[in-house]
């Protein structure tokens, strides 16, 4: 049986697609003139192909690529930062007086839960409970302070390292290992040779992490936990070794009840009038309840600029307890005790 190829045509078909193209874009055409130019653009943007999700820098799989392109969009956003700033000055200084006062940033500290026991200096109840405290001789200029700074039993060689440069801090400061001695026993012996504090380090795998200062011969005793010590060797930029002249003490943001009786636990470390040729100045900065101590030295470098050299050490204390006379751990009457599960539940809430 014999099969005949039969030729199709292929110019039919082909004729009639273009046939029915043309009647489509007549149609668009007719549809477009009715709606008007809105349905042109919506059209248009429908054609357009659809934007990329926004890039996240972590879906870069190679890590040093995405700190690269961190670090550069870091940079930008500086620079961003700073242009700001200054358009925002030249702004300021070509209206003058007639600029806008500056914007406060929202900050944990300046959106403080008020405390009741907030220190009004003009008080009359203050001024008496200054009057008769421990600390009323010192204030008054009857005792001249005389520390004696020991360490927890076999002290390791930082935290003897940071006992004595806080003894080159402190005047009339004197260092003893402790030999295995109770606190019980050392504070007759202090008070017997004329102490006015005991000062005692305490340590943790060979790092200090703990601090009780006992006020003598009545109290009250503070321990703190010591964080984030930097002794003068670890530190850059430090200035020449503190000479022997008496610092300066500042005392910020000690402003309840509480913080206000630490804050004169400090004071009362160094003695009275500061002999300012030595351009010394020792700091008790309490931020969110934290103290930051520093230890700086000015210097002017003309009649406009003051330049500062830091001394060190550095350290951070945070209050965990104030016991009222001297150390006992057994029967000793507590002040203030603090429990982290109950006062720590409010961020904005601060107790110094």
């Amino acid at each position: 049986m014999d099969f005949v190829e039969v030729p199709v045509s292929e110019d039919v078909p082909s004729k009639k697609c273009k046939v029915k193209k043309e009647k489509k874009k007549q149609k668009r055409a007719e549809e477009t003139e009715d709606k008007g130019p809105e349905s042109e653009c919506a059209e248009t943007s429908s054609s357009r192909p659809a934007l990329p999700p926004t890039f996240s820098l972590s879906e870069i799989k190679n890590k040093q690529r995405r700190q690269l392109m961190f670090m550069k969009l870091k940079q930008e956003k500086r620079k961003q930062k700073l242009e700001l700033r200054k358009k925002r000055r030249k702004e300021r200084e070509a209206l003058g007086d007639k600029a806008p006062p500056k914007e406060v940033p929202k900050t944990i500290e300046n959106q403080r839960v008020y405390d009741e026991t907030t220190v009004d200096p003009e008080d009359e109840e203050v001024a008496y409970d200054e009057g008769t405290d421990e600390f009323s001789a010192y204030f008054n200029k009857l005792i001249n302070p005389k520390v004696l700074i020991t360490t927890s039993d076999r002290p390791r060689g930082r935290t003897v390292r940071f006992c004595e440069q806080l003894a080159s801090v402190i005047p009339n400061a004197h260092v003893y290992y402790r030999r295995g001695l109770a606190l019980k026993r050392i504070i007759p012996q202090c008070i017997s040779r004329d102490f006015t504090y005991l000062l005692v380090i305490n340590e943790d795998r060979k790092v200090p992490n703990g601090m009780i200062l006992c006020h003598l011969p009545d109290g009250p005793t503070a321990h703190f936990k010591v964080s984030s010590v930097r002794l003068r060797k670890e530190m850059k930029r430090k200035g020449k070794d503190p000479t022997e002249h008496y610092p300066e003490v500042i005392l910020n943001n000690f402003t309840t009840r509480l913080g206000h009786s630490i804050g004169r636990l400090f004071a009362a470390l160094f003695p009275h009038d500061p002999q300012f040729e030595g351009r010394q100045v020792a700091t008790f900065h309490n931020q969110r309840d934290f103290i930051f101590f520093r230890f700086h030295r000015y210097i002017f470098k003309n009649e406009k600029r003051v330049g500062i050299q830091e001394l060190g050490p550095r350290f951070t204390l945070k209050l965990r307890s104030l016991q009222k006379g001297t150390f006992d751990s057994k029967f000793g009457e507590y002040e203030w005790v603090h429990k982290r599960h109950e006062m720590d539940s409010n961020r904005r809430k601060f107790h110094l």
